[in-house]
């Protein structure tokens, strides 16, 4: 009698789950009385620490699986599938499940699930939908109403001068929305080609916000507003892209101007901080805060998908194309840095990018 044969008529598994720790996909064995018998690393990551000897059955996570788990201990073959977890969870798997000893064999019977993680896979595709779809709702907008003007004014207002003008200034308009839009998402692209690599260079971050408080002084004059800017006496530097940098913070400053109360200030604040979120490393802070509506606190983990507004009708009356924070997301990403978003409705809403410091 072979090993392999003995160990199946002891009841026991011919292999042990603790080899295959080193994969990242649950790989879990279940017997006839719906027992978890051995599980790899990941699949206690994901049943819990104790799960080895407890009821599959019973727990949440088997939902989804435990008919396909009897069906397949009684001995017919299942295709591959996909499978939802509920919350917590809240994870697409791709199920692959075989029974051990064959499916025609009698006497003791196991069942090895192996769960793929399609959660990334399914997200993004999902994006990629969701963003095909934006962009045609965005475009057909404007497009839309530049073909009913053109129309309009080759026949009734052939002959009406200030229709003509009214008509023409709207249709200018709309030509530089797309213009904006096409813009932002050639920046989003090429952003997101480079995110891998990480820039170089030392930027002075107190230089780069006065540059960028310059640039937009005169929309906020226009709203009765003011930038101020805080930093220390002492130059603090970050390592970036400065063009890319710019980019950022004109659009964090940009969007104060634009969602702040009229005559409220816009606040810049630069700093050093000796650890960055998450990344522990020493860095620069700088924190753009204004005074206005606010934002609800479910909106806020959105707020830098792809043509997420809060408001949609004020964000394209105002020009924006809904594509701002992504773009900041993805470039404060390429420099391995951190975005922060805390707002109180009805109050202040500060957004703070963390940088890591370049040495002097």
């Amino acid at each position: 009698m072979s090993e392999k044969t003995e160990t199946l008529e002891n009841g026991k598994l011919p292999f042990d789950a603790r080899i295959l720790d080193g994969l990242p996909d649950p790989v879990f064995a279940v017997d006839r009385k719906y027992r978890i018998v051995d599980a790899n690393r990941a699949a206690l990551d994901l049943f819990g620490a104790d799960a080895v000897g407890l009821d599959f059955a019973a727990s949440p996570i088997s939902k989804p699986i435990l008919d396909t788990v009897k069906i397949v201990l009684e001995g017919t073959a299942i295709r591959r599938s996909e499978v939802e977890f509920p919350p917590p969870v809240s994870r697409t798997y791709e199920l692959n499940l075989w029974r051990l000893p064959g499916l025609k064999s009698t006497g003791p019977a196991w069942v090895i699930v192996v769960l793929h993680d399609m959660t990334a896979l399914r997200r993004a595709e999902q994006m990629r939908a969701d963003f095909v779809s934006n962009v045609s709702h965005e475009m057909r907008s404007p497009l839309s109403s530049l073909l009913g003007f053109i129309e309009t004014l080759r026949g009734p207002a052939r002959d009406d001068p200030e229709a003509t003008n009214r008509f023409l200034r709207i249709m200018e308009d709309e030509a530089k929305r797309m213009t904006r839009l096409i813009n932002d998402l050639l920046i989003l692209s090429k952003v997101e080609a480079g995110e891998h690599i990480l820039p170089e260079g030392a930027v002075n971050m107190g230089n780069l916000m006065t540059q960028v408080a310059n640039i937009l002084s005169v929309r906020a004059h226009d709203r009765d507003m003011k930038i101020t800017i805080e930093q220390p006496a002492t130059a603090l530097l970050a390592k970036g892209d400065p063009d890319e940098l710019v980019q950022v913070f004109q659009n964090l400053v940009s969007n104060a101007v634009s969602y702040g109360r009229k005559d409220s200030p816009v606040r810049v604040v630069v700093a050093a901080v000796e650890a960055m979120p998450s990344t522990r490393r020493a860095g620069v802070s700088v924190a753009v805060t204004n005074q206005g509506e606010g934002i609800p606190a479910e909106d806020i983990p959105r707020l830098t998908e792809r043509f997420y507004r809060v408001d949609k009708g004020r964000s394209r009356s105002m020009g924006g194309t809904g594509l701002g924070l992504a773009i900041v997301k993805h470039i404060v990403a390429r420099h391995r840095g951190v975005l922060d978003i805390q707002s109180t409705p009805g109050k202040d809403t500060c957004l703070t990018v963390y940088l890591p410091a370049a040495e002097g």
